[in-house]
């Protein structure tokens, strides 16, 4: 506590100098250092508050003798005011100052002039100029209603100048000089989380000039992207659009906010990334080609560097499926053709994908998979369509669209004993869940599915199972080598969706579970599989109540033991 005091005074003496020097002069030099210095000064304004709240009146003046000039000065300082939360914390600062039961006159006086300064803040500006005094009075207001309105027609002025200034193009007699709009908006730097200032940001961000380089300042377009994903600012989507395309360092900060936020918040909770997503308005925003290819790329990185890691997967699920009900809502006739969205895969294919399983009667799902899978087996093994990217971008196609690959796993366990497997049907389930693999270990792979499918379709006639019947049916995997991760993971999917949809299965599901989840790891993947069934099933409104309910009482469990 001491060396954070010693500290404190240190730094306490520093900033003292510096608002000295902002307080003597009002020239662009010293409103650009206030600036820059917003975020630092408020973080030493909390630390001395967090100081301040320790100690009783007599120690703070004894502690800090020039506390007041200190807090004076930033009470008459605009910039400081204005900036994020720290007029609240100077408030809360000078409440430290009061003493609930004063034992002398200079006690009593410093309550009145810390109450006097607290007011002064509230009413946002005081002039005690006669005159101004006067004109309020007159026009019958009082400076805290007064002030406030000027600020908004000052707003509403600027805003109407911009508006104008789009709409007059070359007009060069009624533009607003660029030089001014760059000033304009390094002012609103600190200033854009105050809501009577956003109609000018908005207008700021929506601004076109015929200018070949961009003229708004780096800062306001980083200050703004920070206070809309920290909450603090509510944007309209064309706003955030405009400022996207013209700052990709925000787009990308907000990806990267997004991944931060699936590594750091409770995993494999689809509802949860969904409203997420929609509220960083990414889903109507990636309706421009631009906005889509740049996220795209980042997810195709994420799941480059994590190894195709679960969240990254289900994020991406869920935000193409955000895209494309945005997408659909915006145009009844898209002004981009698919082929901008997804530039290196087949047209026919992507527009298959698109066509969402719930448009369909399920009769129909079967029709479509095996077209989807007949589609990429073609560019992934014949290369007929001369793809790029090899089956990686095949594969990172189809993960888009995940849902058609575990469509297709419940269709295999949902034939009649006696059926043989749609070979489309295999090759999808394989290729989705080992892309790497060469034509010769797909095939294997596909055989193993196809002996695993027999021995669980023989299963189904039975009218009670125990989770050994289920473990010795699952054998050592698909893949035959109980070393082999893709292998063991396609193995799990197919059992656990045998589990939630044949009745047999549904009884043996939590000792089968309790077997299957020895580690963290394979517990953290059935809990992400039966989240994810869940979300489709909501989704595609299947009608499967008993599955629905045990799904969703071992997703309770299983997160219990997490």
């Amino acid at each position: 506590m001491a060396q954070d005091l010693v500290a404190l005074s240190s730094d306490y003496r520093f900033w003292m100098q510096k608002l000295s020097v902002w307080n003597q002069a009002s020239t662009l030099e010293t409103q650009q250092d206030t600036c820059l210095h917003l975020p630092r000064f408020q973080e030493f304004l909390r630390r001395m508050y967090e100081a301040l709240k320790e100690m009783d009146s007599s120690t703070v003046t004894e502690r800090f003798p020039t506390i007041g000039q200190l807090l004076a000065k930033i009470c008459w300082n605009p910039f400081i005011l204005a900036y994020d939360e720290s007029q609240k914390i100077l408030i809360w600062c000078l409440c430290c100052l009061i003493n609930k039961d004063p034992q002398n006159s200079g006690e009593s006086k410093l309550n009145s002039w810390t109450r006097a300064l607290s007011s002064c803040i509230l009413s946002t500006f005081r002039f005690d100029i006669e005159e101004v005094g006067l004109f309020t009075h007159g026009l019958g207001y009082a400076p805290t209603a007064y002030y406030p309105g000027l600020l908004k027609n000052m707003v509403s002025s600027l805003v109407s100048e911009l508006r104008e200034n789009h709409l007059n193009g070359f007009n060069t007699q009624r533009r607003m000089a660029p030089e001014r709009v760059r000033s304009l908006s390094q002012v609103c730097v600190p200033l854009v989380t105050l809501p009577e200032l956003t109609p000018l940001v908005q207008a700021l961000l929506t601004y076109r000039g015929h200018e070949p380089q961009e003229v708004l300042h780096p800062e306001f377009f980083d200050a703004v992207n920070e206070a809309f994903l920290l909450k603090k600012i509510v944007l309209s989507t064309s706003a955030i659009l405009c400022l996207w395309l013209r700052h990709l360092p925000s787009l990308e900060n907000t990806m990267l906010h997004l991944f931060e936020k699936l590594i750091t918040s409770e995993r494999n909770f689809l509802r949860r990334i969904e409203c997420f997503i929609k509220d960083l308005l990414l889903p109507e925003a990636a309706c421009h080609p631009a906005i889509f290819r740049v996220a795209d790329e980042m997810f195709r990185f994420a799941l480059l560097e994590t190894d195709g890691a679960p969240e990254v997967l289900a994020a991406l699920q869920v935000f193409t499926r955000c895209f494309v009900e945005a997408l659909e809502k915006e145009n009844k006739q898209p002004r981009f053709a698919f082929k901008t969205y997804f530039p290196y895969s087949s047209p026919s294919l992507v527009a298959m994908l698109l066509q969402r399983p719930e448009g369909d009667p399920q009769g129909l799902w079967s029709q479509r998979l095996r077209r989807i899978s007949e589609m990429l087996r073609e560019t992934v093994e014949d290369q007929t369509h001369g793809s790029c990217g090899g089956p990686f971008a095949s594969w990172f196609l189809l993960v888009h669209f995940g849902e058609w690959a575990d469509l297709a796993a419940e269709q295999l366990l949902m034939l009649e004993a006696e059926a043989e497997p749609p070979e489309a049907l295999l090759w999808l389930l394989a290729f989705s869940s080992s892309p790497g693999a060469g034509r010769r270990q797909r095939a294997q792979t596909m055989v193993e599915v196809r002996a695993l499918l027999g021995r669980l379709a023989k299963l189904l006639g039975r009218p009670t199972l125990s989770a050994a019947d289920l473990q010795a049916a699952a054998g050592a995997g698909p893949g035959g080598d109980p070393g082999a991760p893709a292998g063991q993971r396609l193995s799990r999917r197919l059992l656990l969706t045998f589990l939630l949809c044949a009745p047999g299965g549904r009884a043996a599901a939590r000792e089968a579970i309790a077997l299957m989840a020895q580690t963290d790891a394979i517990r953290h993947e059935i809990v992400g599989f039966l989240d994810q069934t869940l979300y489709r099933w909501d989704r595609l409104c299947v009608e499967a109540p008993r599955s629905r309910e045990l799904a969703r009482e071992l997703l309770t469990e299983l997160r219990g033991q997490a």
